[in-house]
């Protein structure tokens, strides 16, 4: 890692199976010094990077586990019980939980072991009251952990409305790699727009087609490439088929963080429609918008939880209601008719970025609190 920070015992836990899928903790586990035991496979986790899995999933050893699990309520009981276990033995400084959801779930495990918590909460986890309501509130979380991290704004105002204690809550949004996701020039670039993420109902992928569709009556030669996968995809393209537009959205799937960088070179603007849903999920600031900006291309989006925080509507892009895909074909449409005001809004994003948003820097804050949490123990 690039800070000066001394080095620390990390334990780390994160609920998918791989890790390394969410770029944003890939970049917690390889940046921070150290992550020395990973916990990973589910909530609570089921697996450890040192000492053998918590619950055993396979082999002759699984049938054991099933048994002797059931004295605690099941595999979660089973893995909360061992991971106390685990950390008395392994004595990390201090554990970072990836989610309020992962946090409470093993905050009586790290009570019980004595090993600091610092929860990092990434969007739906801090919202959606089914989760909320699951954990009580998150009154154990917010008396036992040392540290809560929120990477927007009203994700800040959200945990506060709940009742975390002012103290603990500390606003540190995603840094970028902004040697990958270097400046190109939207003004030379067709008008072809991108948008980049999951096929989620928050990221709300068919309104953003939808608003396309406007512009593509207006001005035929647009384009629109849609970076990713998820459950709505299926749905997205019977839509494209729908509204005519085969030859002019291309639904292209998972791409790696390099092809993502060269796709941004070749738009004239960043495009995403987040809305929040139903069941009160939001986004957190979503890390594709940083990496927008980080390529000096402008953001066509909603006034959604951080994306209000990192663009400043008129100044790095255009920003619009949720649910207004008029005003998001009209924004786009401005884009295509004015190069020069694409190129003012990304050079003026790619300038906020280098200075806020730096993963280095980024996580050496987060470095720096979990020292914090180490020491106040």
């Amino acid at each position: 890692m690039e800070s000066e920070a001394p080095a620390l015992r990390i334990a780390l836990a994160s609920p998918a199976e791989n890790a390394w899928s969410e770029t944003f903790i890939a970049a917690h586990i390889e940046r921070l010094n150290k992550v020395e035991l990973l916990l990973s496979g589910g909530v609570p986790p089921r697996n450890a990077s040192l000492g053998g899995p918590l619950v055993r999933s396979a082999g002759p050893g699984k049938l054991y586990d099933r048994l002797v699990g059931r004295r605690f309520g099941g595999a979660p009981g089973l893995a909360r019980h061992r991971l106390v276990d685990r950390l008395r033995s392994f004595k990390p400084d201090v554990m970072l939980a990836e989610y309020g959801n992962m946090g409470a779930e093993i905050a009586g495990s790290c009570e019980r072991a004595g090993v600091p918590l610092v929860v990092h909460f990434h969007g739906f986890d801090a919202h959606r009251p089914d989760y909320i309501q699951r954990y009580g509130g998150y009154r154990d979380l917010f008396r036992y952990a040392s540290a809560l991290v929120v990477v927007s704004r009203a994700m800040e105002a959200q945990l506060l409305a709940i009742g975390a204690p002012r103290e603990k809550v500390i606003y540190n949004c995603y840094g970028i790699d902004v040697d990958r996701f270097t400046p190109g020039r939207p003004d030379l670039a067709p008008p072809h727009f991108l948008a980049v993420g999951r096929f989620a109902e928050k990221k709300a992928p068919q309104l953003t087609i939808t608003a396309f569709s406007q512009v593509v009556a207006l001005r035929p030669e647009a384009r629109l490439t849609m970076v990713g996968q998820g459950k709505l995809w299926e749905r997205c393209q019977q839509l494209v088929s729908e509204l005519g537009l085969v030859g002019s959205v291309d639904l292209c799937g998972v791409k790696k963080p390099d092809e993502i960088a060269r796709l941004m070179h070749g738009s004239r603007a960043f495009v995403q429609h987040s809305v929040v849903t139903a069941d009160n999920d939001h986004e957190g600031t979503p890390l594709a918008v940083l990496e927008a900006m980080a390529s000096a291309v402008p953001v066509v989006a909603t006034r959604h939880a951080g994306i209000a925080d990192v663009v400043v509507d008129g100044e790095r892009g255009l920003l619009c209601a949720e649910h207004d895909v008029e005003a998001m074909a009209r924004h786009m449409v401005a884009l295509i008719d004015d190069p020069e005001q694409a190129l003012r809004m990304g050079l003026a994003g790619r300038a906020y970025v280098e200075v806020a948003h730096r993963v280095e820097v980024q996580v050496a804050h987060l470095q720096r609190i979990l020292m914090r949490a180490a020491r106040s123990t």
